[in-house]
C-alpha cells in the first residue's frame, strides 16, 4: 500500500521522483525504492513525506488513494482556463507595448529624416583647417551617410512591426 500511495500522490502533485528528493534531501533512487517496494522510509520520513505532500501520515499508510475524480479535474480545468486568461492579459498588455514602442522609433526616425533636411548638411562650410572641426564635421557627415542608407529599411521594418501588432478585433 505505502508504495503505491507515495507514487499516487506524488504524480497527483506534479512532481517528479528528483524534485520530491530533493524536498526530502535524499537521493532519486531512495524514492524510486520505496515506490518499488524494494525499502520504506522510517518514521520521521514518514512525517516529513505527508509534511511535503500535505496529507496525513495515516492516508500514506492507508488504503489505495484513488485516482483524481470527476470534480478534481472540473476544478484543474477551471485553474487552468483563469490562467490562460491571465496569459492572455498579459500577451495583449506587452503587444500594446511593442505596437507603441514601435510607433515612437518611426517617429524618432522621422524626426531625424526632417532635422537633418533642414540642417542641410552644415558641415560642408566648415574651416577643416581646425582639427576639431575636422573631427566633428567627418563624425557627422559618417552620421548622415550611415542614417541616410539604413533608416529607410529600418523604418519599412517598424512599419511592418506595426501593421502585425496591430489590435486585431
Amino acid at each position: 500500500m505505502l508504495k503505491e500511495n507515495i507514487k499516487q500522490v506524488r504524480k497527483s502533485k506534479g512532481l517528479s521522483q528528483e524534485e520530491l528528493a530533493i524536498k526530502l534531501n535524499v537521493v532519486r533512487q531512495t524514492i524510486s525504492k520505496w515506490e518499488q517496494g524494494l525499502s520504506v522510509p522510517d518514521s520521521e520520513m514518514l512525517i516529513r513525506i505527508s509534511e511535503v505532500f500535505e496529507i496525513p501520515v495515516s492516508t500514506l499508510l492507508g488504503e489505495n488513494i484513488s485516482e483524481s475524480k470527476v470534480d478534481d479535474l472540473k476544478v484543474i480545468s477551471e485553474k487552468l482556463e483563469i490562467i490562460n486568461l491571465q496569459l492572455l492579459q498579459r500577451k495583449n498588455a506587452r503587444r500594446k507595448i511593442i505596437h507603441w514602442i514601435l510607433i515612437s522609433l518611426c517617429a524618432i526616425i522621422i524626426i531625424i529624416f526632417i532635422s537633418l533636411i533642414l540642417l542641410n548638411s552644415p558641415y560642408l562650410n566648415w574651416d577643416y583647417n581646425d582639427p576639431e572641426n575636422a573631427v566633428l564635421g567627418v563624425a557627422f557627415h559618417l552620421f548622415e551617410w550611415l542614417f541616410v542608407r539604413i533608416a529607410p529599411i529600418i523604418l519599412i521594418v517598424l512599419i511592418v512591426g506595426i501593421i502585425l501588432t496591430r489590435r486585431k478585433d
